[in-house]
């Protein structure tokens, strides 16, 4: 079945914006700038300043449902109910949970590579998979133990490159160890919140934006008053501010105000997770699940192949073998190998009966005929 211009559309938008979001804010992470009070020139490092705008950007998700409701005043077939109650407070769990997952990940994207951060992020599928069976009493597939088990032995692999790359003077081998095993650790938070989502959540049918909005206005008002304490919170090693504490907002308004490019990254990353969002649940409506994890799957490929073209790190044949051990995991975790597998079904019957009929030669002569 060809797929229409819209569709077309949305499947480019959601590949293009995806690949926006990591590749922004890994270029917002490579500059480096002067701070407040004529501190020394350092990089710009504040992943919690980055998450909340990052849920600033979830949180304009509200904006596009509003204008989607009132644009659909009238019509029957809309797909949004402008009367349908809930209480916003249901997406509280689930937005801690966001929270606490992304700006992990922010932090852990300081650390490694953009192509290692996008491909160890499939750890999720292990996490999602175990709790789903442990918290909402799903039985698992074959398929997606297999799936499961795939995806362990791709996130070996993608580590085992990591360890194995060339190392400079901004990504130490201790730092790219940490920064792997932070994203695997974001990635449980993250699973946590998909199953608090499916059990509490999506059961009152929340239009997708509305849910993606709301989440973002508590991570969005919950981060950014935590950036007060964290101005004054010790961080030590883990710090990337010349003060030494956990987040330095001022810090990073000077960097953006001397370096106005940061600024152009972090207005890229907010404006991109917005349309990610909305191009990724209208792929799911408009096409299906499938298409948004090739998608996905996809953005992988675009921001390996774009980090290697822009020089934020070194090629690794073992990089290769891990993503497409990552994508057999993906694809067997969400059936993606069952329409595969019917396809050369139906392929392979045609060729089996024409063979038959070459070798009977279209005489057929019951077995059981009288002699």
């Amino acid at each position: 079945m060809a797929w229409t211009k819209y569709q077309l559309f949305l499947a480019g938008l959601m590949l293009v914006t995806g690949s926006i979001n990591t590749l922004s804010a890994k270029w917002a992470d490579n500059f480096k700038a002067e701070g407040c009070g004529g501190s020394e020139e350092h990089s710009f490092q504040h992943p919690f300043l980055q998450a909340v705008g990052m849920f600033l950007g979830e949180f304009s998700c509200l904006a596009a449902f509003y204008l989607l409701q009132c644009r659909a005043t009238g019509q029957s077939d809309s797909g949004v109910d402008p009367q349908q109650p809930f209480n916003p407070l249901l997406f509280l769990p689930p937005a801690l949970c966001d929270m606490t997952g992304t700006s992990i990940m922010y932090v852990a994207l300081n650390m490694t590579s953009a192509s290692s951060f996008q491909m160890l992020r499939g750890a999720v599928i292990i996490f999602t998979g175990l709790f789903s069976v442990a918290f909402l009493g799903r039985r698992l597939a074959p398929s997606q133990w297999l799936g499961i088990l795939a995806t362990i032995a791709g996130l070996v692999v993608v580590g085992l490159a990591d360890l194995l790359s060339k190392h400079d003077s901004q990504h130490k081998l201790s730092e790219v160890i940490t920064g792997d095993l932070l994203i695997i650790m974001a990635q449980v938070i993250v699973a946590i919140q998909m199953v608090l989502e499916e059990k509490f959540v999506y059961k009152h049918n929340v239009h997708p934006l509305r849910a993606v909005g709301t989440e973002g206005l508590f991570g969005f008002v919950i981060l950014s008053l935590l950036l007060v304490p964290m101005y004054f919170i010790p961080a030590g090693s883990f710090s990337g501010n010349p003060r030494g504490t956990l987040e330095d907002a001022l810090d990073a308004f000077c960097q953006v105000g001397r370096q106005p490019l940061i600024a152009l990254a972090l207005l890229g990353n907010i404006s991109s997770i917005a349309f990610f969002n909305f191009a990724g649940i209208s792929v799911t409506k408009e096409l299906s699940a499938t298409t948004r994890m090739v998608l996905d799957s996809l953005r992988t490929v675009v921001i390996w192949a774009l980090s290697l073209a822009l020089g934020w790190e070194d090629f690794h044949p073992l990089q290769i073998l891990g993503f497409f051990i990552l994508l057999m995991g993906t694809a067997l975790y969400n059936g993606l190998h069952r329409p595969l597998l019917a396809c050369l079904s139906r392929c392979w019957r045609p060729a089996q009966d024409s063979e038959r009929e070459r070798l009977l030669g279209g005489s057929r002569t019951p077995i059981n005929e009288a002699s």
